[in-house]
């Protein structure tokens, strides 16, 4: 499939404002009363990634990933719209986050999406998804489809454009 840059529906993105002083910075990452309704995480991870190293491209069939790019380092991410029946099907969004740009990143089910630190440090991400992985005590199936183990178009098309 060719994908078209463009706007994905249900993707949302939340500029952040760090507050530093000579200690650091503050963030506030999410709040319940901008999340929309029916994305309420459940849990959170830190991941670091090295340098051009990248994660994905995967989508989730029921989670919604509700990720932070705050820095140490910057992102490049790659969404791609893979929900037959979307009125943004077929549309591909990239965008640059991290230490330069600040933001929370809501992706909703279906969504394909991965991301290359682009810096040359290590970066940090933080992930609130709305759902447990692995289910309650991880003993349900994980909700996830790994494009990367598929070498498939989302895999073909994240690899030449990083």
């Amino acid at each position: 499939m060719d994908f078209k840059k463009g706007d994905i529906e249900g993707v949302k993105i939340y500029e952040l404002n760090k507050f530093e002083d000579k200690r650091g910075f503050l963030t506030e990452l999410f709040r319940s009363d901008t999340l929309p309704p029916d994305v309420r995480p459940v849990m959170s991870y830190i991941s670091y990634t090295r340098p051009g190293i990248g994660r994905g491209p995967h989508e989730h069939m029921e989670q919604n990933d509700v990720f932070s790019f705050t820095g140490p380092g910057d992102f490049e991410l790659h969404l791609w719209d893979n929900r037959n029946g979307s009125p943004t099907f077929g549309n591909k969004m990239l965008i640059k986050a991290g230490e330069s740009r600040a933001i929370t990143l809501i992706v909703p089910p279906g969504v394909v999406h991965g991301y290359m630190n682009v810096s040359d440090r290590d970066g940090m991400v933080l992930n609130f998804p709305d759902k447990l992985f692995g289910g309650e005590g991880k003993k349900e199936k994980i909700d996830e489809l790994r494009h990367e183990d598929k070498g498939d178009e989302f895999y073909e098309d994240f690899v030449k454009s990083v």
